[in-house]
């Protein structure tokens, strides 16, 4: 019982670090990156399909993205859905291509940013904590029906506890590594 509560713990707990990790990817820093755009859906062909789906995206400089779509025909949807979204980036139409201008951002914009890594962050800590709140009920239910000893359990506690500070430690991690690529100028 415990190897396997103890495997899908940490592929739980895994899992809320990788989320974590792709919520960041999606906060603007200073450079273009493609990643950005990951989360724009574009009304095309009768449904809300990813834009990364129906156009090619490429960053070709430190100010940029530039956006291919497959279909020309779908142009305008593409730039009705990075206008909706929360970017904050307008998009500007060059014949068959899109182009994204990434203005300088100002220190109180960085600042906003750092704010919503934090957010994020703890939202990813919180998820952790979940998995392990779950993992602990498991382990009560476990002694409470005489599947396991009180000297296991508490074992398995101080084990469980180990494996939470760890990936609230990658967590930290990635806040820190995130923050500093936000204020650099």
């Amino acid at each position: 019982m415990l190897p396997q509560l103890f495997r899908d713990t940490e592929d739980r707990m895994k899992k809320a670090v990788e989320a974590t990790r792709a919520e960041f990817t999606a906060i603007r820093t200073g450079r273009a990156n493609a990643a950005l755009l990951d989360h724009v859906m574009v009304a095309a062909y009768g449904s809300e399909m990813p834009l990364r789906h129906i156009a090619n995206v490429a960053v070709p400089d430190p100010r940029s993205i530039v956006v291919t779509p497959h279909d020309k025909s779908i142009l305008g949807d593409i730039r009705k859905a990075i206008e909706k979204s929360d970017l904050g980036i307008t998009p500007t139409v060059d014949g068959n291509t899109i182009r994204l201008g990434l203005p300088q951002l100002n220190e109180e914009r960085r600042k906003e940013l750092v704010k919503l890594v934090h957010k994020r962050a703890e939202e990813g800590r919180v998820a952790i904590r979940n998995v392990r709140r779950d993992s602990h009920e498991h382990l009560r239910s476990g002694l409470k029906d005489s599947k396991i000893t009180e000297d296991e359990n508490r074992r398995a506690n101080e084990q469980l506890q180990k494996t939470t500070d760890k990936h609230i430690a990658e967590v930290d991690q990635l806040v820190a590594h995130k923050e500093k690529e936000i204020m650099e100028v």
